[in-house]
């Protein structure tokens, strides 16, 4: 996630950036169907290194650790857990009755500015059957609905076609590039996209009839 995002930003008022804020420590779940992704523990270290290891789930991310091993995956959901207490973000996973992760969620927040960040993936597996921009709809529009943001705004490599297809069928508004750092120091040049909360509404929800 980086420190230069949002590149929109507009006050809110303290109450709000404070519910905002409670909306994110309140946060169990990613969604109220049955299977919707839930908080990572501690305990799913492992699987979410096996998840991270898959090359097509690592190669578009710039923000998951680097070097790649489970203590930094650890560290990671450590790091997550921290930021849901201070209302900044979370990291959620989709796994299986057996513990296999098949996807995972991350989610920065900035209350200050009622904005919000997504970064997530599937397992390969789950690839090309649409399953992702399904699941990213459905963030965008939890982000929006739960946590109460006004803005969400997103990153992909100039490389990542499929990413880029998805925010721009979605209808989120390219803005610009920036420089993005990993983990390790090293960097990827990234297109900047934004989507508010009123355009989202728009395009998402049926209009009522006059």
């Amino acid at each position: 996630m980086s420190s230069t995002l949002p590149l929109t930003r507009n006050a809110v008022s303290a109450a709000k950036a404070d519910a905002i804020r409670a909306s994110v420590r309140a946060a169990t779940r990613l969604g109220n169907a049955p299977d919707a992704s839930r908080l990572a523990t501690p305990e799913d270290a492992a699987a979410l290194f096996d998840l991270f290891s898959e090359p097509r789930v690592n190669g578009p991310i710039y923000s998951l650790p680097r070097p790649l091993t489970k203590a930094g995956v650890a560290a990671l959901i450590g790091t997550e857990t921290a930021n849901r207490e201070a209302g900044t973000g979370l990291l959620f996973v989709n796994a299986m009755p057996d513990g296999t992760i098949m996807g995972y969620s991350e989610i920065r927040v900035w209350p200050e500015w009622a904005a919000g960040e997504l970064a997530g993936a599937l397992h390969p597996s789950l690839h090309g059957k649409g399953a992702g921009g399904q699941g990213a709809a459905a963030s965008f529009a939890w982000m929006f609905d739960v946590l109460g943001l006004d803005l969400i705004c997103e990153t992909a490599a100039l490389t990542n076609i499929a990413t880029q297809r998805m925010l721009d069928g979605l209808g989120f508004r390219r803005i610009g590039e920036i420089v993005s750092t990993r983990p390790d120091g090293s960097t990827r040049d990234s297109l900047v996209w934004e989507m508010t909360r009123a355009e989202w509404d728009a395009r998402q929800r049926p209009q009522e009839m006059p």
